[in-house]
């Protein structure tokens, strides 16, 4: 096997492992996402849907800047510490817009509360809203802005 094909095949399992381990972060901070909106929801947020989001999904980001940086892009690096922190917190700020937008339409544009529609159609559309699309939407720029911005050089092994 030529060097160039080698590097090719390296650099291939090294962007399908990193999405492979991305995901399975995602998919955790998922799960801790969700838990912290429906906890915060129906508790002391009840009538603040998007801001249980947006705490959610902040304690959810934490969680997912120690995961990323320590197994999902471990093999990056060319950023001090710092400054990667720093800009992981802003795109994840970015994608937190991004995640809660759908929320915002649902609830506020669609008009998907109650007293307009029942309290389970509100559930479920909140759930769907900031849960699916809001999350896949965030999860796609988060893929594309840490690989370019946050941890954007892949280190020779």
């Amino acid at each position: 096997m030529s060097s160039a094909t080698g590097s090719r095949l390296s650099s291939a399992w090294l962007r399908h492992g990193e999405l492979v381990r991305f995901a399975l972060v995602g998919a955790s901070t998922f799960v801790v996402d969700t838990g912290v909106f429906l906890l915060l929801k129906s508790t002391i947020l009840e009538p603040k849907p998007v801001t249980a989001k947006i705490l959610a999904v902040l304690v959810a980001t934490v969680v997912g800047y120690v995961a990323n940086r320590e197994w999902s892009f471990r093999a990056r690096g060319g950023l001090a510490r710092r400054r990667e922190a720093g800009l992981y917190f802003v795109v994840s700020g970015a994608a937190l817009a991004v995640n809660a937008a759908p929320l915002g339409i649902s609830r506020y544009v669609l008009d998907l509360a109650t007293p307009t529609v029942s309290a389970f159609t509100e559930q479920v559309a909140d759930l769907v809203s900031a849960q699916v699309v809001g999350t896949l939407l965030a999860m796609a720029f988060r893929w594309w802005a840490f690989r370019r911005w946050v941890f954007p050089t892949a280190l020779s092994g």
